[in-house]
């Protein structure tokens, strides 16, 4: 393909879907009792998982450095390529400010560096990446692939429903849902990535929240954005359910059913349920 796409590692999509659209990969870091590593190096989310839940302190994580883009920027632009930058939204982290730092690097051949903020995360993330690779894939330059990212981002709608407050209390990331703290042990959140995590609604237990996120897929099929798909944290059960749940709905499986890895499952803790989608007509 004349255009690369480049994401992070918080897309979490399957390594199968990965290889298939050709998709270029800069890891994010996390910071915890066995020291720093690469996200991509973290393949037992369970063992991760497992220690999170009883750790004292959470891990900390942080976006690649300017040299890590360079190292892939740099031999794609070598090989011809015009690259499609697209990244964790910026208001989460400033992994899309180390990509546009990374292009100012690159002198005249910054011009074929298209930085693109997805200003979501994880499956909407995923989604969007995967429209610009199929416009990729069909031979669009540079800008119509980033202006295909654009639009699916303007057409996504993506939840998450979490089992607790606490871990995004605990990281400092609860941004609009600080004054759901008060009753937090007593509520499911249901959540939206709009550049940073943003409260939807409160529902009182887990079964309820896992209904108003068929609900909420519903609501997908209706607007006609049949690309879908379903992300959890340790919560295979109730991810495969909800995926059954959702070709109900839609007459067609999802595109993608996969586990949220360390970066952002850091921040969220297990329990998560995830699902949204796009027009299949931008993939």
């Amino acid at each position: 393909m004349a255009v690369a796409i480049v994401s992070d590692t918080c897309h979490y999509l399957p390594r199968e879907v990965v290889a298939e659209h050709g998709i270029h990969e800069v890891s994010l870091y996390v910071h915890g009792p066995e020291g720093t590593v690469r996200e991509s190096e973290i393949s037992d989310y369970d063992h991760f998982y497992e220690q999170l839940r009883s750790a004292p302190e959470l891990p900390s994580t942080s976006q690649p450095s300017i040299g890590d883009f360079l190292a892939v920027y740099e031999p794609l632009l070598d090989a011809g390529q015009a690259i499609v930058s697209i990244h964790l939204a910026g208001g989460m982290s400033g992994t899309v400010r180390s990509a546009g730092q990374a292009r100012e690097q690159l002198g005249p051949r910054a011009a074929d560096v298209h930085v693109v903020d997805s200003q979501t995360a994880c499956g909407g993330e995923g989604l969007v990446v995967l429209a610009a690779a199929a416009a990729a894939r069909n031979g669009a330059d540079g800008a119509a692939v980033a202006a295909r990212a654009l639009r699916a981002r303007a057409e996504l709608k993506m939840w998450f429903a979490i089992d607790t407050l606490e871990y995004l209390r605990r990281g400092g990331r609860i941004a609009g849902a600080q004054a759901w703290l008060g009753s937090a042990l007593r509520i499911k959140p249901i959540l939206t990535v709009e550049s940073e995590i943003t409260p939807v609604e409160r529902v009182r237990t887990s079964r309820r929240a896992f209904e108003r996120m068929v609900d909420l897929l519903h609501s997908r099929a209706q607007d006609g954005a049949d690309g879908w798909m379903v992300q959890h944290i340790q919560a295979p059960r109730e991810a495969a359910e909800l995926a059954a749940r959702g070709t109900e709905l839609f007459g067609k499986p999802p595109r993608v059913v996969s586990e949220i890895g360390p970066v952002i499952g850091a921040h969220v803790g297990p329990g998560l349920l995830g699902a949204g989608g796009i027009p299949s007509s931008l993939l």
